[in-house]
């Protein structure tokens, strides 16, 4: 199987802050499966480490107020197109992200309210019915991966 991840998950240090998300469960997946690094942020042609951002009013606002909406949805199109091109039939993403949230995002304050909803990459995937899952949401038995 085919999976797109988020790379911090995979140990690539392209966070905001300049540093990862490494999981060590997410990693062994790639005993079994191929594993595809993404990271809609840096495809955007955002640095790292970069300000933080977060959805605010249907914008990509950074903390101090400058808006990277371009960024982030040129990043995910064209990580969707990677997607797309290598037939992923699943996707692994880093919880919370104005990119790679699902399900669930920083509510566009900065104060670390949570509310229901995607990021910009993971609706993408969505709309093209890509299974998206949080690293956490996921189980192995027998080699199968179980959601």
């Amino acid at each position: 199987m085919k999976i797109i991840v988020s790379a911090c998950l995979l140990g690539v240090d392209c966070k905001y802050n300049g540093s990862n998300n490494r999981d060590e469960r997410v990693i062994a997946l790639g005993n079994d499966h191929e594993l595809i690094p993404v990271c809609p942020e840096m495809e955007g042609g955002l640095p790292c480490p970069r300000i933080p951002c977060e959805i605010c009013r249907g914008k990509i606002l950074s903390k101090d107020g400058k808006d990277f909406t371009r960024e982030y949805e040129m990043g995910a199109k064209l990580c969707l197109k990677k997607a797309l091109d290598e037939k992923a039939e699943l996707a692994i993403l880093q919880p919370r992200s104005p990119s790679c949230g699902v399900d669930q995002i920083y509510d566009g304050t900065f104060s670390g309210q949570l509310i229901d909803g995607d990021g910009v990459f993971a609706s993408m995937l969505k709309s093209h019915k890509i299974p998206v899952v949080k690293p956490n949401s996921i189980s192995v038995v027998n080699d199968k991966i179980l959601l």
